[in-house]
Order: structure tokens, then sequence, then C-alpha cells
């Protein structure tokens, strides 16, 4: 009998809401109105627990809002005493609505939980900024919105757990187990990967997709340790690639020692960097056992960061010439191999501890580590301060449509203005198409229910008993029905809900419903005009024109990077950073992608939001900047490194040409897939042209730097590929 009583997975988590919601609103609208019969209280009471709890969308578990919602109370009581004074004129109250509107819908910079908590905060501000003006009554509104947020703080950590979900870290610390493992397999006897661990590894890099990953365990926060946990991400879905990819050791032949000890060195990496994310003692805990020995997270935390050091360096000053290029070819990819693990070790370091990795960051690949909060903070408010930022956009469009609407409810010619200015809030998407879907359903939605409100309030008259008794299972309904059936179903509902709640506060009679549906048809009208009129594109269009801009700067990167390397010339290690274009253009891409995945959207908008690979533009982005920036450095030297310019002879001619076209083959594969975004294109529809240098296009004698010019550029090829499979999997899904 059970089954047919099991709900749906969506009804089940809106039923879960619903009820804590229910519980916390109802709860401290009865105790003030029918316990101490203080109708301004139980009004705050009511709203306090409905905006944080219904009109919010504060992603995670019960626990994890309750945290957010425990944080924000002092906000709440702020904005209560705001507005409570901003109210003594409708231009003082417009004021703090275009002001006070804006900073809480700009909060949305700081991720996904300050996203979703804005509009509550928003409808907890435009409450007390409606005439009367009665400052006087401001410690009844703090008490009632203080028990309303209070009940709901208690019954989000206490009612009906939510099923728990898988922090980013631990997926991160997967992946790492994973990689581990795969080394310990390269580290042996056949020296290949085995089916089942290269599936592993595939499955473990699609599960570091954000767009994958719930919405409140999404790293897009501007501190340290959330960019940080965003770039731990990249660099183990780069790791879990090159060991997937790396090449087999000639027949019969078996790797030199520095090889395997290298990848022993990124295995012992990998564990180490798996146990810090876990917060574990030691070391050591994934299946590959590269090593016997755990590494301490403690004090010893740079241990296995500087035994890959080391490795490295040993591998890269063997011998730089061979008669059999593949084993040169082989070593290039062990050192990309090396690089991915070195930058997963770093920004784990980050991540876990802050700012005290443990041992030095590079300052260009992780600019933000000696940064501070405010600092980072500052840089996120600062970058997103223009027309392309879509917080920004955002910002603008909602506290323009509030302020708008809260002009209009001052001139007293709209009866309960509270209700337009509610409406304005809820119906002001990020795109025009949202927008004017949403009024479609918010008004079929109002209408029906004010017709079912008028009659009931016809019927019932002023018998507040009645109302009482039915409020309760219609918050239930409302809270569940709502946010499953869509807006229309949410207004019709709440439409009663409302009308009911102020017949019980003050007579009412089957006007009201006529008031209420006028209210909406406003807001509606000036939700739709600044839809219309402040950039209706939303963060998807946005993210595709950086990750385009960004795909460009990278092929202009690519080839400056392979003729520069064909031609030779002096390596200065004191010469400014290069490729200035590519670094701005991945900062600005890094914020888009935090905007999109910070952005609002419903279930089938998510869904579609999945068939783009957004996080391996931004992998290829950076494996260009970093690859080109290793590959033009003066190479490494015992010691501190060349204190002094090195001078590299160029290449054989013949090697030369094979790398110069190499690099403006995949620099137009770029261009295409760049010219594709641009266009509004899916990336499954790029052209399937993969291209991988063939071995032996060189003359024997060729140095590594060659091959290791060509290993980044085939690299960069299984980035782009990454990219476009992406797409063609979400066409092929049914």
């Amino acid at each position: 009998m059970s089954g047919w009583l099991r709900l749906p997975a969506a009804y089940a988590d809106a039923a879960r809401r619903s009820v804590r919601v229910t519980v916390a609103a109802g709860a401290g609208f009865y105790l003030f109105l029918y316990g101490f019969g203080q109708t301004v209280a139980a009004t705050y009471a009511l709203f306090g627990a409905v905006a944080l709890g219904g009109l919010s969308r504060i992603p995670g578990t019960g626990r994890q809002r309750a945290v957010v919602l425990l944080r924000g109370l002092p906000v709440a009581w702020l904005l209560v005493v705001v507005g409570t004074f901003l109210a003594v004129r409708t231009a003082s109250a417009v004021a703090g609505m275009l002001v006070i509107g804006f900073a809480l819908a700009f909060v949305a910079v700081g991720g996904p939980r300050p996203a979703g908590a804005a509009p509550g905060l928003q409808l907890l501000y435009i409450l007390p900024s409606f005439p009367p003006y009665a400052p006087d009554t401001l410690d009844e509104r703090l008490t009632g919105t203080t028990v309303g947020i209070v009940l709901l703080i208690l019954a989000e950590a206490t009612l009906f757990p939510d099923p728990p979900t898988l922090p980013y870290r631990e997926l991160a610390a997967r992946a790492a187990d994973v990689a581990e493992r795969c080394a310990g397999e390269l580290a042996r006897a056949p020296y290949a990967l085995s089916q089942e661990a290269g599936d592993a590894a595939g499955a473990a890099a699609r599960s570091l997709r954000p767009s994958r990953v719930p919405e409140a365990e999404r790293p897009a926060g501007p501190g340290v340790r959330s960019r940080a946990l965003a770039h731990t991400g990249l660099a183990a879905r780069t790791l879990l690639n090159r060991l997937h990819r790396l090449p087999a050791p000639p027949p019969g032949r078996t790797p030199a020692d520095p090889a395997l000890d290298l990848l022993r060195a990124v295995g012992r990496s990998a564990a180490d960097s798996a146990a810090q994310l876990r917060g574990t003692p030691e070391a050591g805990t994934g299946t590959g056992a590269a090593t016997g020995a755990g590494v301490q997270t403690g004090t010893d935390a740079g241990a296995a960061h500087a035994g890959l050091v080391g490795a490295r360096a040993a591998l890269a000053a063997g011998p730089t010439r061979a008669a059999d290029p593949s084993t040169l070819r082989r070593n290039a990819s062990l050192l990309e191999l090396a690089d991915a693990a070195l930058v997963l070790s770093t920004a784990v370091g980050l991540a876990v501890r802050g700012r005290s990795p443990g041992f030095a960051p590079p300052s260009g690949r992780f600019w933000y580590a000696d940064m501070r909060a405010p600092q980072l903070w500052w840089r996120r408010l600062v970058g997103n301060t223009g027309s392309r930022s879509v917080f920004f956009q955002n910002a603008v469009r909602i506290s323009l449509a509030l302020a708008a609407a809260r002009a209009v409810a001052g001139l007293d010619t709209l009866p309960h203005g509270f209700w337009a200015m509610l409406a304005t809030l809820t119906l002001t998407r990020t795109t025009l198409d949202a927008t004017r879907a949403g009024i479609k359903q918010a008004v079929a939605g109002t209408l029906i229910g004010a017709l079912c409100t008028a009659g009931v309030l016809a019927l019932v008259g002023t018998d507040t008993t009645v109302y009482a008794a039915v409020l309760v299972p219609l918050l239930l309904i409302t809270f569940t029905v709502g946010p499953v059936k869509g807006l229309g179903w949410a207004q019709a509902f709440f439409a009663l809900v409302v009308s009911l709640v102020f017949a019980q506060l003050a007579p009412a009679t089957w006007r009201l419903a006529e008031v209420r549906l006028l209210d909406v048809l406003v807001g509606s009208a000036i939700g739709a005009v600044f839809g219309l009129l402040a950039w209706p594109r939303g963060a998807r269009r946005e993210v595709r024109e950086s990750s385009a801009v960004l795909l460009r700067s990278a092929a202009e990167a690519v080839v400056a990077a392979a003729s520069t390397i064909a031609a030779g010339g002096v390596r200065d290690p004191g010469s400014p950073p290069r490729h200035a274009a590519l670094r701005h253009a991945l900062v600005l891409a890094e914020s888009a992608y935090a905007q999109f995945l910070s952005e609002p959207r419903g279930p089938a908008a998510e869904e579609k939001a999945r068939s783009t690979d957004w996080q391996a533009v931004l992998l290829t982005g950076h494996h260009t900047l970093w690859g080109a920036d290793r590959l033009l450095a003066p190479p490494p030297a015992p010691g501190e490194g060349p204190a002094e310019p090195v001078l590299m002879a160029s290449l054989d001619p013949e090697a030369a040409a094979a790398l110069t076209r190499h690099g403006d083959r995949v620099a137009a594969r770029m261009l295409r897939l760049a010219t594709l975004l641009e266009a509004n294109g899916d990336p499954g529809d790029a052209p399937d042209t993969p291209y991988a240098s063939p071995e032996g296009t060189a003359p024997d004698g060729t140095p590594g730097r060659y091959y290791a010019a060509d290993t980044w550029l085939d690299a960069l090829l299984t980035d782009l590929d990454r990219i476009t499979d992406a797409g063609r999997d979400a066409l092929r899904a049914p």
C-alpha cells in the first residue's frame, strides 16, 4: 500500500519545504493574532517565513538553508528598520527601493545561496515600506519578523531532513582517488590502464562538471577557497584526462626509472590531495596504492608536492634528443601529466587552507592566493559593474521595476500596492521570453485565484474561524503544488492564501479579489516593460559570447606560441607576462560562468544548461595559457633556475613547419567553435574533425621541446573534443 502513497521526487522535495514553511508561518501568525491580538506582529511573522521559505529559493539541504537564514537575520532586521522609516514619504520610499533593491539583487555575485535568498530579503524590505508610516510599531514588526524567521530556521533544521548531497570537495577527492589508482596502474606492468580504470576516470571527470552538481555545492563564490575549489575541479578533470590518454611505451620496452618515478609521485600527490580534501590525517586512501606510505597532511602537507616537483625536474633534465621520437613524445606527455598534478596539488592546498597552502603557489596561475576576502569581494563587485554583467543587468532591472511599482502605488490610486510590487518582484525575469511566459501564467493563475477568492469571501463573509481553519491546508497545497506545477498554479493558490490572511486581519468582501487582480496586472505590466528595456538576454548569452572571445584569444596564443618555439630566440625569465588578451578573456569568461551558475532557472532550463560543457571551455583557456607560459619560459635548471636570459636555437625547418601547421590547425578549430558559439549554435553541431599529429613528422635529433609543444597541441585538441562531445551527447539524448 505504501507504493501508491509514495510521492514523485519533485513533489516530495516540495512537500518537505512546504511543511517547514507552513509550520513556521502558521505558528507565528496564529500565535500573535489569536494569542496576543497583535495584527502587525502576526503579519510580519507570516510574511517573514513565507519570504525566506517560500519566495526565496536558497539551494541546499534544510540544515544548510538554516545556516544561511541565521546569518541573514541581522540583514532582515536592518531592512525592516530602514523600510519603516523611509515610508514617511513616497519619494524617500522610491529612492530606498531603488538603492536597496539594487544592492539586494547585486549581492547575487556572491554565489547561488545569496542569489537564492535575495528575493525573500526584497520582500522583507517591501513590506514595511508601504503606508501607514508607523515607526511606533517597529518593535512589533521586528518581533514578528524575528519569530517567523527563527521558527523557519528551527523547521529547516529539524523537520523532514533532506537527502544529503555530495559536496564538491568529496567529488574532487573521489576524482583524486581515481587518479591515484590510474597512476599506480601506469607505473607497473603492463604500464597501461585497464578498461575499468579508464571508465572510472571518465565518470569521475564528468561528475566534476558544475552543471551536474547540486546548486548549493557549486564553487561559484568570490573567496579564495571557492575559487581554488573551482580550479581543483578543472585540474582534476585535466589530470584524469591526461592519465587516460598517456601514450603507451614502445612494445617490449620498460619505461625508464625517471618516468616511473614521476608516475609514482603523481599517485602520491593525488592521494595527498584526496586526504586534504576529506580532512583525513593520512593519505593513501585510494585503491591505486601507488606507494605503500601515506603522506601526512599536517606539517608535511607540501611533501608530496615537493616530491612531484623533484620527479618532474628529474624527467625534464633527461636527454633532450633521442633516436626514438616515441620516447620523447611520451616524456612530453608525462610532463603535461605532472603539470596537471601540480596544479591540482596547489589548488587543493588553497581550497583547504585558504591563503596558506603549505608552499608558494605560482602567482600567475593562482593570482588570488595572496588576496584577502574583502579584496576578492571588491574585485568580484567591480568586475560586475559593467553593462555586460548579468548580475548588474538583473540588479538594475529589478531595482528600476520595484521603484516604478512603488511610485505607482504611492499615488494613492492603487489599493494594496504591496501586491503589485510582489507581482513585479516575482515576474521580473532575466530574459524577455521568460518574463513574457511568466506574465501569461501569472495573469491566468491570478484570474482563477481571484474568482475562487471572490466566491469564498462572498459565501463565508466575516467568519474568521473558517479562514483560520482553511489557511494551514491551503498553505501546504500552495507551497507543494506551486513549485512543481509552475507560476500559474502558484499565483492561483497564493492569491487565495493572501486573501484569507487579510480577511483575518480586517473585514473583507469579494471586492478584495478584484483588487488583487488589478494589482497583479499592474505589477506584470511594469515587470514586462523593464524586462524588455533592460538587457533581456540572461546569462546564457553572455557565457556564450565570453567563451567565444576566450577561444579566439586562445587561438591567437596558440599560433604565437607555436611560431615562437619554432623560431627560437631569447627567453628572459624577467620578461613581463605574455598573452595579456588571453588572461583578460579568461577572467571575463570565469566571471560569466559564475553568473551562469547563479542565475535562477527552472528544471527544463537547468537540464538544457547541461548540454554544453562550459567548464571545458574554461579548461581549454587555462590549458592554453599555462602550457604556453611553460613552453616559452626558460628551461629548468638545478638550484634556483637561470638568472640570465637563455638563447634557444630555432628548430630544424622540417620540424618548425610541422609544428607551425599543427598550431594553425588547433587555432582554426578554436575559431570555428568560437564562430559557432557566437551564432548561438550548439557545440554538438561543430564539425567532427579531430586531428592528431602523426609521429615521425620531425627528423631524428629533433629536440624535446618540439615534442613538448606538439603534445601540448594534441592535448588542446582533446580539450576541444570534450566541448563538442558534450553537445553531441546532449543531441543524442532522448
